[in-house]
C-alpha cells in the first residue's frame, strides 16, 4: 500500500461485512424458520429468568436503576422484576446486567464465545420504550413477534461472527460482538435506513473491544458479570445516534493502518464461512441444570453421575482427572486461591468440585460461605486438567458442535471409579426434547424467587 493511498482522502464503498449484515437485518424473513421461532420463544422465557433470578443478588442490584438518584424517565422503558422506568440505554444496561450476572443465559461456542441473549438488554429496553411511545401516540406497540425477529438476527449476526473469528485470540473480550448485533437490529427496531444501520455498525466497530481481563486469573472479577449490559446499552446509543443522522465510516474495519483489522486484528481480514440465516438460533445451547461456564457443563454433569461413588471416600482420594476441550483448559483451568464468586464459576476444578460432594451446584454455591467449605480445595489440589484431542476437534466440528467432557477419580488404595464422559450437555440441540421440560422448570424456579 503506498503512502499516497493511505493519504487519500476519496471515500471507499462500505466494508462488505457492514453491508452484509445491513442487507440481513432489513430483508431476511427469518419467520420462515418454525424451529427458530419456537426456540426463539423459549430463549426469551429463559432469559428473563435469568435476569429475575440475579435480582436476588446485592452485587447486581446495586448497579441497577439510574445512573444518578432522580435521573428516571416516567413512561420510559422498564426494567423487569423492578419499579424503575429509564432511559432506554439505561434500561438496557440495567435488563443487560442482571441476564448475565449469574452466567446462567444461552451460550454460543465457536472460534469465538459469547451469550447471544446479552442483546436482549438492549431489545427489551428499546422494544418497550417504543410500544409505550407508541401508545402515548394513539399508534400501534411492537409486537412479542418484534422481538423474537430482532432476538433472532441479533443471534445470528453474533453467532455468525463468532464462527471463524477467534476475538480471544489477540486479547479482545466477546462482548464486542453484543455491541455489533445489538446496534445493528436496535437500528433496525427504531426503523433505521441501510445506510442508517452500516453508518451505527461502522461506530460499533471503531468502538474495538474491551480486554479479556476481567475474566481470566489473577484478575478475574465481577466486571465480566456486567460487560454485556455495557456492550448492549452501547449498541442502543450508537443505533438512535445514527437514526438522528450522525455520519458513519466506510472502511471501518479495512483501512489501512487506522482500521479494525490492523488495528486489533493483527491484518487479518474477517473470516466467514456461510451467510446470515436463522443457524445460530436453532442450534443454539441452553445452560439449564446448573450455572457453570459451559465449557464445564458435561464435567458438572459426570461429576453429579460419579457423586454417589465417591461422597462417602472423598479422604480415600488420590487424584482425579478431568479432560476437556483445548478451550476450556485456556478459560477455565486455574489453580490457587479463588477470591470470588466470578473466580469460581470460571474454575473447572471448582465446579466439578462441588458436585463431587454434594451431588449439585448452584448459584449459591460461589459464594463466599459455600466456598469456605475446605473439602472443596482440598480436591482441586488433587485434579488434574488435560486436554483430549478429540473433544477440541469435536467442539469445532460444525456437524457436531459437542463440548465434552470426561471424569475419573482414583483412590489411594489403587481402585478408580469408572470414566464418565459426557459429550453433549442437556442444552445443546441434540438433547432438546430431554432439556426443554427441565428449561420450563428451570423458568418456573428462577420467576418464583420473585414473584
Amino acid at each position: 500500500m503506498s503512502q499516497h493511498a493511505i493519504q487519500s482522502a476519496k471515500r471507499p464503498e462500505p466494508d462488505q461485512v457492514l453491508v452484509d449484515i445491513a442487507d440481513y437485518i432489513l430483508n431476511f424473513d427469518v419467520t420462515r424458520s418454525d424451529e427458530a421461532m419456537q426456540t426463539a420463544r423459549y430463549c426469551l422465557m429463559d432469559t428473563l429468568g435469568c435476569g429475575i433470578l440475579a435480582l436476588n443478588y446485592p452485587a447486581c442490584t446495586k448497579l441497577l436503576g439510574p445512573v444518578v438518584p432522580g435521573a428516571v424517565m416516567p413512561g420510559g422503558a422498564r426494567v423487569p422484576g423492578t419499579s424503575y422506568e429509564l432511559d432506554p440505554v439505561r434500561a438496557a444496561f440495567n435488563i443487560g446486567a442482571m441476564i448475565r450476572w449469574l452466567d446462567f443465559n444461552d451460550t454460543w461456542l465457536a472460534a469465538e464465545w459469547g451469550h447471544p441473549s446479552d442483546n436482549l438488554g438492549g431489545i427489551l429496553a428499546l422494544a418497550d420504550y417504543l410500544s409505550r411511545r407508541a401508545r402515548a401516540q394513539g399508534k400501534p406497540p411492537l409486537t412479542l413477534r418484534d422481538v423474537l425477529v430482532a432476538m433472532i438476527k441479533a443471534h445470528e449476526v453474533q453467532g455468525v461472527i463468532a464462527l471463524e473469528n477467534s476475538f480471544n485470540r489477540v486479547g479482545l473480550d466477546h462482548v464486542l460482538l453484543v455491541r455489533i448485533a445489538t446496534t445493528a437490529v436496535a437500528t433496525g427496531l427504531l426503523g433505521g435506513s441501510k445506510e442508517d444501520i452500516i453508518n451505527a455498525l461502522s461506530n460499533a466497530w471503531i468502538d474495538g473491544g474491551a480486554l479479556r481481563t476481567y475474566r481470566h486469573a489473577p484478575n478475574t472479577g465481577s466486571r465480566k458479570s456486567w460487560a454485556a449490559g455495557d456492550a448492549t446499552s452501547r449498541g442502543v446509543w450508537l443505533a438512535l445516534n445514527a437514526v438522528r443522522g450522525e455520519m458513519g465510516y466506510p472502511s471501518a474495519l479495512t483501512a489501512p493502518v487506522w482500521g479494525f483489522q490492523d488495528v486489533l486484528f493483527k491484518g487479518k481480514p474477517l473470516s466467514f464461512s456461510q451467510g446470515y440465516g436463522t443457524y445460530v438460533m436453532e442450534n443454539v445451547l441452553f445452560k439449564i441444570s446448573f450455572p457453570a461456564e459451559f465449557h464445564a457443563q458435561t464435567a458438572v454433569e459426570a461429576a453429579i453421575i460419579l457423586h454417589p461413588q465417591v461422597k462417602n471416600r472423598l479422604d480415600e482420594i488420590e487424584k482425579i482427572v478431568i479432560e476437556t476441550q483445548e478451550s476450556g483448559v485456556r478459560i477455565i483451568d486455574k489453580t490457587g486461591p479463588l477470591d470470588n464468586p466470578a473466580d469460581r464459576d470460571h474454575c473447572i476444578q471448582y465446579m466439578v468440585a462441588v458436585p463431587l460432594i454434594k451431588g449439585s451446584l448452584s448459584a449459591e454455591d460461589y459464594e463466599d460461605e459455600a466456598a469456605a467449605d475446605p473439602r472443596i480445595d482440598a480436591l482441586r489440589e488433587k485434579m488434574v486438567v488435560q486436554e483430549n484431542k478429540r473433544f477440541s476437534q469435536d467442539y469445532l466440528d460444525p456437524a457436531k458442535r459437542s463440548i465434552a467432557n470426561a471424569v475419573q477419580v482414583f483412590f489411594k488404595d489403587g481402585t478408580s471409579t469408572e470414566r464418565v464422559e459426557v459429550e453433549y450437555p442437556i442444552g445443546h440441540r441434540r438433547r432438546r426434547s430431554e432439556g426443554i421440560p427441565l428449561l420450563l422448570q428451570k423458568f418456573e424456579r428462577n420467576i418464583a424467587t420473585r414473584l
